[in-house]
């Protein structure tokens, strides 16, 4: 089956008449392709951070609910995930079969001990930590590591993620880091690390640096903001007021983040999956240009990770949509049709 789309593709606006034979956009026009699509284009949407395959922490990975969840992700548009941070080694099928999106991981999670949630993840010495995180890092291209824990946990000190850092980026991989402490934040950004998770407490006069040195950060705004009401709920405590202090200020760090040049990659981090919409959203909310909310979700996100957008070659993936996406961030949960490794897998009715 040959395909066709054609419209005005973002970023640039530009009309573009595409087809794809496989997976590989083309503008060679091939004859009696099926035009599936035509509107305002996109390069297929990205959720840089979701843990698809469980339901609760501690979890073991279920293969059958991690389709089911890649299928939400799909049916909402995205067409890649990253995943920091998995319960479980993915099955073969993880980020290749025709039906489920493109995919990044990091493994399991790598956490100090006495740190994250019981059952998930690897726990690791100091010293141990940045051997463990170059051999998972030479296997998939990524390693997370859990660099603070709630309000007290002692964040990983400065010269073991350093260490972790340069022994990742030796092997050619990237090394994303959690934190929500503004010490652990501190610490991931002075290490140099490819990705900062949350970041909630993040100090601002850290921003100019990372946008220096090339370091993401994947807020995870829209979740954050939906468990505020639930927290506050909470009989008073040091940890409560440490989370709504920091949900209070996220916001107004995503937008001055953007404002310094970081790039901002988003992310769901939330069940159901496939509310990619929900954190572009809130990143507009915060601050950020519909045009830079947008691209944080789909060309901008892609890139990071070295897919290129809706140009000869390149994967062919796509969402069109009836109207110009930015200017109605809501929009973005209608599109019209959903192209993944150049097949339609979402198409809407007449």
């Amino acid at each position: 089956m040959v395909i066709r789309i054609r419209g005005r593709a973002l970023p640039h606006g530009e009309h573009v008449d595409l087809y794809a034979d496989g997976d590989r956009w083309t503008t060679d026009p091939v004859p009696h392709a099926d035009l599936v699509a035509e509107g305002w284009l996109l390069p297929g949407l990205v959720d840089a951070h979701t843990h698809p395959g469980v339901e609760s922490p501690g979890d073991p990975l279920d293969h059958g609910m991690l389709r089911d969840h890649l299928r939400q992700h799909v049916d909402a548009g995205v067409t890649v995930i990253r995943s920091p941070g998995l319960a479980g080694e993915p099955p073969p099928w993880f980020g290749v079969d025709p039906d489920v999106p493109r995919a990044w991981h990091a493994g399991p999670w790598l956490a100090r001990h006495g740190q994250f949630f019981d059952g998930w993840g690897r726990r690791a010495d100091d010293a141990e930590l940045p051997a463990i995180a170059a051999a998972q890092a030479a296997r998939t291209g990524w390693a997370k590591v859990i660099g603070d824990w709630r309000s007290n946990g002692e964040p990983v000190p400065l010269d073991v993620l350093t260490a972790v850092v340069e022994a990742v980026h030796a092997v050619g991989g990237r090394v994303a880091v959690h934190t929500q402490q503004a010490a652990g934040g501190e610490v991931a950004v002075l290490a140099g690390v490819d990705s900062v998770e949350h970041g909630m407490l993040l100090d601002p006069d850290l921003l100019a640096r990372m946008a220096e040195q090339g370091t993401a950060l994947t807020p995870t705004l829209s979740v954050m903001r939906r468990s505020v009401p639930e927290v506050r709920g909470r009989p008073d405590s040091d940890a409560k007021r440490w989370y709504l202090g920091g949900a209070r200020a996220h916001p107004g760090l995503v937008a001055a983040a953007a404002e310094a040049g970081v790039r901002v990659l988003a992310g769901t981090d939330s069940l159901p999956h496939g509310r990619i919409v929900d954190e572009v959203r809130a990143l507009a909310a915060a601050g950020m240009r519909p045009h830079d909310a947008l691209a944080a979700a789909s060309w901008d996100a892609r890139a990071y990770l070295g897919l290129p957008g809706l140009e000869p070659g390149a994967p062919a993936d796509a969402v069109v949509y009836a109207e110009d996406p930015r200017s109605d961030l809501g929009g973005l949960a209608h599109p019209i049709a959903v192209i993944l490794r150049g097949r339609p897998v979402r198409v809407a009715g007449p």
